[in-house]
């Protein structure tokens, strides 16, 4: 295997490569990135024992001719040295080269530090240059705040104008309307600012015709903001849908989707998400949060030239965006940075991590600035308990993480059925109409419940309460006994009917959700996973919590209860078992373990619980594992078709690196460009005539012997700069990827020498490579392609799709999938 040196670029030239400069010509094709190379016309033939011609041959003889055409050659051959606008660029749905990349940017860096010796002003740039990144992180941090801050707070009015409107300001959510109103604290979310919207059109809220009416406007609203959503995405930015966390993980990974994490998406994405959000659909704001983040990082990378010219760096910034997007979403700036190392990031070095925690930590802050809820914390339903959890418990937690496992399979199973579907049928066509469907039912459902009506995330923060004297919701409705209250914990009490009402509406609530989240998640608008989740976990987890409860309290006489749970003693917290069990149901769609743990126990400042969550996550894990192998966003990637190479899954299978290489036994041989003895025509009529990304570069057709790799793109645009600004370059020009030009007659017309978009280090495996090896050198070194080699002599290629192709293969997956669709 060769390895790699910075042959393809000089750091100078690297410095200088835009890809903004770059004309689509006359050579279009549709590059699927990794469809690389056959060679035409050549019988490979390894019985060959003679040596090979060196691979610059002596040009002694040769100088001597003085005529002006050769001395007009040599004036004109290297115009290539000044580096071309677009050359070493990638075009859409290609895949990165982050050898390339990694080997460019330390060129540049090796030059600015040597340059910072030589006078202040280069000193300056080079301070400037290492401080940029942190500069950069700031941004960002700031850009995530602000945005999370301004989608919440937009969410949390629109949500409730669907209920009605407050006349002190119709910009006012029901709570800040009723902030200083003088109501018994019982009656709290009633007060004279505050019309629903019966009170406001007939003038009462009595009656079944005020029902009626607050049901129709209910309805109407949501309708109104799933039709505003959908038809943004629609007219101006389509990748702004999903929860795009599958994507991002694709891009991370090195795979080029323009336009993805564009201005465009931005904007229509944060809109979107506060109309998707506010329309009562079954989906959350924290996924597409991520989105926003990255977005906000790969917009502010072009401010600094060292991540707007490096894919692989820019790669590094939203790493770390993604962690300021989880950091926002749930007020875990950690949880964040972890979450992005263990679900998203494919290159995660250490200087990452250290600047992920600081984007994810001026984010968070950014956020607690704004204050989006009024409550000084960053999430809805932040919560603490007091009540330590005892031994016996872990039974139920465990319990929770196995019903997390089974939804979790469940979901996937059901979801990636039904998106295949949309994918394949006429469903895919109108995508308007499904969500104005799904939005109609899902409001008609959720109307007549009260749990169902709020907001997701008020429905979590209902779950997750922990009932105290001042609570006066049905959760909370027991039979009050206060002579044993001590402080604000209350013992363990019987039911009253106000619990049971809540357990029956809970479980209707649990259907609904379970049911309506299969089709909401991959429809046409923003649309995330983790709230949705959280809410059956946690809808599960007061159910068991109250059964416990009342369980302990009526049976504490139990040799399960006895040891710890006296009469009249808080044993079980309810909500408790809500938190474990929505982390048990996230983990299980997600298949997230540390991330989860410590996202869940900063969102409660609960230390002493994270051993439950733990044993929950854990459970939850293993069960949907023995299930199905994939998470939700995995699953998403493989339906799409993206070139992802998995990097936790281990290749166990015996196969050869000549088993996989192409051209097979029947294909046609490989394309190739010779070194010095092809035309400009013969070259434009390989590119014209194949889709490839790229073609190796060899000493002759006969020889076989492999000198470099050149790339399709580098070879269209150098080619057509040479054609307009060089003299003398015709068809019958030879081009040539020496040092020095190749002995011709002085009639010959000028040369082209194309040395420096050569890639004189290619990455080479002989046939006999077992493909364990290929796969893992794939993944750690992000590869685009590899060449394969026999006593020295070219082969065949492997490319990141061969691949690709190749896993699905040997687990009977249709190869045929693995494309960008």
């Amino acid at each position: 295997m060769a390895s790699y040196s910075h042959g393809w670029w000089l750091g100078s030239e690297a410095q200088s490569m835009d890809k903004k400069g770059y004309r689509r010509g006359s050579f279009q094709s549709s590059t699927s990135d990794e469809d690389m190379v056959e060679i035409e016309g050549v019988t490979l033939d390894f019985s060959m024992a003679d040596d090979v011609p060196p691979l610059d041959r002596e040009m002694g003889e040769f100088y001597s001719y003085n005529g002006g055409e050769m001395n007009g050659t040599s004036k004109m051959m290297d115009f290539l040295e000044e580096p071309l606008p677009g050359v070493g660029t990638y075009e859409d749905f290609n895949t990165i080269d982050w050898v390339r990349e990694k080997s460019r940017d330390r060129d540049r860096h090796r030059e600015i530090t040597s340059k910072s010796k030589e006078s202040t002003w280069a000193l300056i740039h080079s301070v400037s240059d290492a401080f940029s990144g942190w500069l950069l992180m700031l941004l960002i941090g700031l850009s995530a705040g602000s945005l999370a801050g301004l989608i919440d707070i937009s969410a949390h009015w629109m949500t409730d104008l669907k209920e009605g409107v407050c006349l002190k300001g119709f910009w006012l959510n029901h709570e800040h309307c009723c902030w200083k109103a003088e109501t018994p604290f019982e009656n709290r979310d009633t007060c004279s600012d505050w019309r629903i919207w019966s009170q406001l059109i007939i003038g009462t809220s009595e009656g079944a015709f005020a029902y009626i009416l607050n049901y129709f406007m209910y309805v109407i609203w949501a309708l109104l903001f799933s039709l505003l959503a959908v038809s943004l995405v629609k007219g101006f930015a389509p990748y702004a849908c999903g929860s795009g966390i599958p994507e991002i993980k694709t891009i991370l990974s090195g795979f080029i989707i323009r336009g993805y994490l564009g201005k465009w998406t931005l904007i229509i994405k944060t809109i979107t998400l506060v109309l998707a959000v506010s329309s009562g659909l079954s989906l959350g704001k924290e996924g597409p949060l991520v989105h926003v983040a990255c977005c906000c990082g790969n917009i502010l990378c072009h401010l600094f030239i060292k991540y707007r010219k490096n894919e692989a760096k820019r790669r590094e910034v939203l790493s770390a965006a993604a962690a300021a997007g989880v950091s926002v979403a749930f007020g875990a700036p950690i949880g964040g940075v972890l979450f992005s190392l263990e679900e998203v990031s494919y290159y995660f070095p250490l200087k990452t991590l250290w600047r992920s925690f600081f984007a994810a930590l001026v984010a968070a802050f950014t956020l607690r600035s704004i204050n989006p809820f009024g409550n000084s914390r960053l999430v809805l339903f932040y919560v603490e308990f007091h009540t330590p959890w005892h031994l016996l418990e872990l039974v139920p937690f465990i319990l929770l993480g196995i019903f997390g496992g089974l939804w979790g399979a469940f979901f996937i199973r059901s979801n990636i059925a039904w998106c295949r579907r949309r994918k394949t049928t006429k469903l895919g066509r109108y995508p308007v109409l499904e969500v104005l469907v799904v939005t109609a039912v899902t409001a008609i459902l959720a109307f007549p419940n009260e749990y169902t009506r709020m907001s997701t995330s008020e429905l979590i923060s209902e779950l997750f309460n922990d009932c105290g004297i001042l609570d006066y919701s049905k959760l909370c409705e027991y039979v009050s006994d206060f002579n044993s209250t001590k402080g604000d914990d209350l013992p363990d009490r019987a039911a009253g009917p106000g619990v049971y009402t809540a357990m029956w509406q809970l479980a209707l609530a649990l259907i609904l959700k379970v049911f309506i989240t299969i089709f909401t998640f991959g429809m046409k608008v923003p649309s995330g996973l983790f709230i949705p989740s959280m809410a059956v976990g946690a809808i599960v987890g007061r159910l068991l919590g109250v059964g416990m409860e009342q369980l302990a309290y009526y049976h504490h006489d139990w040799t399960i209860f006895s040891g710890w749970c006296s009469q009249g003693a808080d044993c079980i917290t309810p909500g408790l078992y809500a938190m474990v069990g929505a982390a048990a149901c996230l983990g299980g769609v997600t298949r997230m373990t540390v991330s989860l743990v410590v996202i869940m126990f900063e969102l409660t400042g609960g230390l002493e619980y994270i051993v439950p969550l733990m044993a929950a996550a854990m459970t939850s894990k293993w069960v949907a594992d023995a299930i199905g192998r994939e998470g939700i966003y995995d699953a998403h990637i493989r339906l799409n078709g993206y070139p992802f190479l998995e990097a936790k899954e281990e290749f166990s299978h015996k196969t050869l690196a000549m088993d996989v290489m192409r051209p097979r036994r029947n294909d046609p041989p490989l394309t190739v460009i010779t070194q010095d003895s092809m035309t400009v025509e013969d070259v434009e009529v390989i590119i014209n005539e194949t889709t490839y990304s790229g073609y190796p570069v060899v000493v002759s057709r006969e020889s076989q012997r492999l000198v470099g790799f050149v790339l399709r793109r580098d070879l269209i645009i150098s080619i057509e700069n040479a054609r307009k600004k060089q003299d003398g370059i015709v068809s019958t020009s030879i081009i040539y990827f020496t040092d020095h030009s190749p002995p011709l007659p002085p009639s010959s017309p000028s040369m082209l020498k194309l040395r420096s978009i050569l890639d004189l280090s290619p990455f080479t495996v002989t046939d006999q490579t077992p493909m364990e090896i290929v796969v893992d050198i794939f993944r750690k070194l992000g590869l685009r392609q590899c060449l394969v080699t026999h006593n020295g002599k070219l082969l065949g290629i492997i490319t990141k799709k061969d691949v690709l192709k190749h896993i699905a293969q040997m687990a009977n997956q249709d190869p045929d999938s693995i494309l960008f669709n």
